[in-house]
């Protein structure tokens, strides 16, 4: 061990050695298990249930389609399923070699520090950190709101003379997340066996809407599938439209790295958590290109379902002819959708928490309720803050302040996985630090696979801040970039005010223990 490296485990265990000294009696293992002292609950096959259900892909294609018809119509829907898939399996494989190494709650800035130049592996883990965190946070907002206006259509639905107001949709989310934060305290033991569950009515109710719209759809050829066009948005480049239109598939297929938060929780977690995360997404991107095959054929005209609010629900009620059939399969795509925001919860609270014992955050929120085992503090934030910022519903301008804040999720992960996936990159092939890969990894492939995934991601990042239509107003601007830009600049602030001087990296004893118990 260099000196270097012990200057930096001995700041790393200062935060270990305060609270030890205000137990009686002291002790390192009390110390580590107050930070550390969850349990293992989840097997392989759960959390695998856990990560299928959580990317809910498929019915991702139903709600979210509205911007591949926008921008690219038919055409870009189908096809560009197949370019994301593609590169969402190469950053799933590359990712799944870095939590085999490492399967641990901090996930990516965990991967940075441990695989990044030294030179700049103290700032670049501080902003990886920030980035990822604020990115789950908009995320986890941006799920909840989706679920609770999906709830909203159905009302609509059976009662067309309910109009949804902005503090409607606030209230319905912090009814349900606080349920929801009641359930990740009070009752976690259960969320293994909810997920599992969700994971066979995602199944289940895929089938379903297999039978219904392959049966009861209009129909549609080859031609119109593949080859249709439809750029109502006001971009005249139509390969700037195509790319994105592509988002809609990108979105869909974000966040899959969230399993991986929760490997301080599972069994066997080195070859568990990479193993369900590739599998999970592999069966979803599956599920999704059959989905959005059906969609398209089914369909009817692009018109119609754009001039609807909800397209999945005018698609299924032209298919079924009726209310009732609508209103019953898209109650399935609430439920998983609810189900989903249950496990973000828990995922970004564990995010949350890792990153407040490697001190980033406030060190209370690094506290494990020694009765429940779960970190009670840090759910309760998220929870939080996931209210606070649906509460930007409200007002003259509605939706356009909260899309300000969600729209930040894909960029800002697709940013830390291209952080991560370089800092594989440098260490696979650095001649001063060497690679020892997990139990789960690619072998001979892995440097092609982990360029791909690199070069996928980048171009994803350069096209996820374009504005979707234009001419761009205050109403329909794109905020990712604008919120993306501030955050960098309050990572950044942070860094030379506080992290530069007194953080250190992650604390090193906490690592050791819990890889030693992986």
């Amino acid at each position: 061990m260099t000196s270097h490296e012990t200057r930096e485990m001995a700041e790393n265990s200062k935060v270990l050695d305060v609270q030890v000294a205000e137990k009686d009696p002291p002790t390192a293992t009390d110390a580590i298990v107050n930070q550390v002292g969850v349990r293992r609950l989840f097997s392989g096959a759960q959390l695998f249930m856990f990560s299928l259900t959580y990317m809910g892909l498929w019915e991702g294609m139903c709600t979210n389609m509205y911007f591949a018809l926008y921008n690219g119509g038919p055409q870009t829907f189908a096809w560009s399923i197949l370019i994301v898939f593609c590169g969402a399996i190469a950053q799933a494989a590359s990712i799944g070699e870095m939590a085999s190494i490492q399967p641990i709650a901090g996930a990516q800035y965990h991967w940075t520090w441990h695989l990044a130049p030294p030179k700049v592996r103290r700032f670049a883990t501080w902003m990886q950190a920030w980035i990822t965190w604020f990115g789950y946070i908009s995320l986890l907002a941006g799920i909840a709101n989706v679920t609770i206006i999906l709830l909203e259509s159905l009302i609509s639905l059976n009662n067309p003379t309910y109009v949804a107001k902005g503090w409607h949709t606030s209230l319905l989310v912090i009814a349900m997340c606080a349920l929801q934060g009641l359930v990740n305290t009070y009752a976690f033991k259960l969320v293994p066996w909810m997920e599992t569950v969700a994971g066979v009515l995602h199944i289940c109710l895929f089938i379903i809407f297999v039978v219904v719209l392959g049966v009861m759809g209009a129909h549609n050829d080859a031609k119109f599938v593949f080859l249709e066009r439809n750029v109502s948005s006001g971009w005249s480049d139509t390969f700037v439209a195509w790319n994105l239109g592509m988002l809609t598939c990108v979105w869909s297929f974000t966040g899959f790295d969230s399993a991986i938060h929760m490997s301080e929780e599972v069994r066997k977690a080195k070859s568990a958590v990479p193993r369900a995360m590739f599998w999970s997404i592999f069966l979803n991107g599956v599920l999704g290109y059959v989905m959005v095959m059906l969609i398209l054929v089914s369909m009817g005209s692009v018109e119609d379902a754009l001039s609807s609010t909800s397209p999945i629900i005018a698609i299924l009620q032209t298919v079924t002819g009726s209310t009732g059939a609508t209103t019953a399969m898209v109650t399935g795509l609430f439920v998983i959708s609810f189900a989903i925001n249950l496990a973000n919860i828990a995922s970004v609270s564990r995010l949350t928490w890792a990153w407040a014992r490697d001190g980033g955050l406030p060190k209370q929120l690094a506290y494990v309720d020694p009765k429940q085992r779960v970190p009670i503090r840090s759910i309760w934030v998220v929870v939080a803050l996931a209210c606070i910022l649906c509460l930007l519903n409200i007002g003259s301008s509605s939706y356009v302040a909260f899309g300000a804040i969600t729209a930040l999720s894909s960029l800002a992960l697709y940013t830390s996985y291209a952080i991560a996936i370089g800092s594989m990159l440098y260490a696979r092939y650095s001649s001063t630090k060497g690679l020892q890969l997990g139990e789960w990894n690619l072998g001979r492939w892995g440097l092609a696979v982990n360029v791909f995934a690199i070069v996928y991601t980048l171009w994803m990042i350069v096209f996820l801040p374009f504005p979707s239509t234009l001419p761009v107003t205050g109403a329909n601007m794109n905020y990712c970039g604008p919120v993306m830009v501030f955050v960098l600049l309050l990572a950044t602030t942070l860094w030379f005010v506080r992290g530069r001087k007194h953080w250190h990296g992650p604390n090193i004893t906490i690592v050791d223990f819990v890889l030693a118990h992986s």
